[in-house]
């Protein structure tokens, strides 16, 4: 690891002029550049366009795509409004003066005016795209304003229009598009996760404390695309000394210096880095036209946007935290989704139900179903409902396998558990076994998506632990979909607290989503 031991840095700004030398290892001293209030936005041209090299040919993907989508969408439209005449055509937008103008609205116009408006909504805007909703919910705008555009130019025209040809182009481009960058981003994805590339180069800057916290936040999902380069301590080398860091350490340089070295385009300020007034503002200035991106970090750790509000006032921006949504409509739609869900699931899934039963009894005499006390909502108790896969004297035999535990929390966990039988490992591996708490669902002690339940045999549950009991634990969760039984204990919590605290449908969707691949994987069953 290379460390930098020059003159110690307390704040984002460059150090004074005068300075003392100090001891140092395998470090170049240069000399300070003269202090400006921005950069000349032709200085780092040659930079910016090396910086954004994956941008570009991605952006130019997307552009195809949506194209093809767009064309698509056209055809599909054309051909169902042939259909819809039954023989004769009407007076369209399509049809105006004959089918060379329908070719000419249909596929130049429109997919031509559908890009420009994805681009005048910052849908290949670099900050969208890759992660998160904002590139969906951006594309999603844009397809309203052009079914907009078009129904305001039929009233302009006095043209009479086909709703159903409208609806057909529009729903089915918007699909296409949504579809085509969904595997894009995929495709994004892998090749973070594999090669890199399509990747954001950070240097961290803060306390070592706070950069490294960031660190372990953005390195936790390579497919974000955030690899942190470096590190620039603005409390002192010493700060760093005897600890090691996974990345190198600096201190006391010139960050768009650094940012040169490392070949870095994003630079992020965790926590409390800027501590004297202006120093933010200076570093954005000094950043203008360079193709390097500032993000601030601040000392927040898994709380979602939705909860975060930006709020100015007077020029100053303050960054307001709202309470979680633990009542209200939200919470009461989502108590009537679980019910008929449930519901629904257990008429639905009957025959496997019993097949399942029939098995087991096959497998092992005993009961079908295994009942287990486990803490719920506010800390009540309840007995989870699940398909026996142990042996009858399962509890008894635990005692003596305490000290080959593979989990570091409270539940017992072994990759090769002897008291499972064969059937009982199938039906682990496959998440069948859980099925039965669809019952628990339909009587409200549970919920589809929620926290995992714990035993109600280990104790009271004290601290951040507790806070899980604020929302009913749930069949699946974040901690099932991120890696189940792979996870440390303390990994666990931090993911069901998140999910406590940023709580929506929308999440509950997404991971009932993830959760049919982590099934299909098998990932962590066991």
């Amino acid at each position: 690891m290379r460390e930098d031991v020059s003159e110690v840095a307390t704040s984002l700004h460059r150090p004074g002029t005068k300075r003392s030398r100090v001891p140092y290892d395998s470090f170049e001293w240069q000399q300070d550049p003269h202090p400006t209030n921005g950069v000349p936005r032709s200085a780092w041209t040659r930079q910016r366009r090396r910086l954004s090299r994956w941008h570009r040919p991605y952006t130019l993907v997307l552009i195809f795509l949506d194209l093809c989508s767009t064309l698509l969408a056209s055809w599909i439209g054309a051909t169902f409004l042939e259909k819809a005449q039954s023989g004769f055509r009407e007076r369209s937008l399509f049809f105006l003066h004959g089918e060379s103008l329908f070719f000419f609205f249909a596929y130049i116009v429109l997919p031509l005016g559908w890009l420009i408006t994805l681009w005048a909504n910052g849908s290949y805007d670099r900050r969208y795209l890759g992660l998160g909703s904002e590139e969906f919910k951006r594309v999603v705008r844009a397809s309203v304003f052009v079914v907009a555009g078009v129904s305001l130019l039929a009233f302009a025209t006095v043209t009479s229009l086909s709703r159903g040809t409208v609806a057909v182009v529009s729903l089915s481009g918007l699909l296409f598009i949504l579809i085509c960058r969904y595997f894009a981003r995929q495709v994004l994805h892998i090749a973070r996760k594999r090669t890199g590339h399509g990747a954001h180069r950070m240097i961290l800057v803060g306390t070592l404390p706070e950069a490294l916290e960031v660190y372990t936040a953005v390195t936790r999902s390579p497919a974000a695309g955030l690899i942190p380069v470096a590190i620039h301590i603005t409390d002192g080398y010493a700060a760093a000394r005897g600890i090691e860091t996974p990345v190198p350490v600096f201190a006391g340089r010139d960050v768009l210096q650094l940012v040169r070295e490392v070949a870095a385009d994003t630079i992020a300020v965790c926590g409390s880095a800027s501590a004297e007034p202006g120093e933010l503002r200076r570093l954005a200035w000094q950043l203008e036209g360079t193709g390097v991106d500032l993000v601030v970090a601040p000392q927040l750790t898994d709380i979602a946007g939705p909860r975060v509000h930006i709020r100015p006032i007077e020029g100053l921006p303050l960054l307001h935290v709202e309470e979680p949504t633990l009542s209200g409509p939200g919470w009461l739609a989502k108590n009537l989704m679980d019910r008929m869900a449930a519901g629904l699931g257990l008429l639905m899934l009957s025959p496997v139900l019993l097949a399942v039963a029939i098995g087991i009894r096959m497998s092992d005499p005993g009961p079908v179903f295994f009942r287990q006390p486990r803490v719920g909502h506010e800390g009540k108790t309840f007995r989870v409902w699940k398909f026996r896969t142990m042996y009858v004297d399962a509890e008894e035999r635990k005692a003596t396998l305490e000290e080959l535990n593979e989990s570091d929390g409270m539940l017992f966990k072994m990759k090769q558990d002897p008291r499972i039988f064969t059937f009982g490992g199938k039906l682990r591996a496959t998440s069948l076994d859980e099925l039965p708490q669809l019952i628990n669902v339909l009587k409200g002690e549970m919920s589809l998506v929620g926290p995992r339940p714990l035993p109600a045999d280990d104790g009271d549950y004290l601290g951040d632990v507790r806070r899980r009991l604020l929302v009913r634990p749930g069949i699946t969760g974040l901690w099932q979909v991120s890696g189940r039984s792979d996870l440390s204990w303390d990994e666990a919590v931090r993911l069901d607290l998140y999910y406590v605290d940023n709580w929506s449908l929308t999440y509950d969707l997404a991971i009932l989503w993830r959760t049919i691949g982590v099934v299909l994987r098998r990932k962590g069953a066991y």
